[in-house]
């Protein structure tokens, strides 16, 4: 078994990974909702960003 310290360390990121083995099911389940529904704000905050995006193409773009 691999020791704690001597696991290959993931690349930097902004989250950083818990240690799921000791999570029970429901704290689990709990976890996966958190996760979804920051999935779901960063996915509004991509749609409302490409919207101005392709606001400011349409009213830059030549004719």
């Amino acid at each position: 078994m691999i020791e704690e310290d001597e696991a290959p360390k993931p690349p930097p990121g902004r989250l950083q990974p818990l240690r799921l083995e000791p999570m029970g099911v429901a704290e689990l389940a709990a976890y996966r909702e958190e996760l979804r529904a920051e999935i779901l704000r960063v996915e509004a905050e991509m749609a409302r960003k490409q919207s101005h995006l392709s606001a400011a193409d349409a009213l830059f773009r030549r004719p």
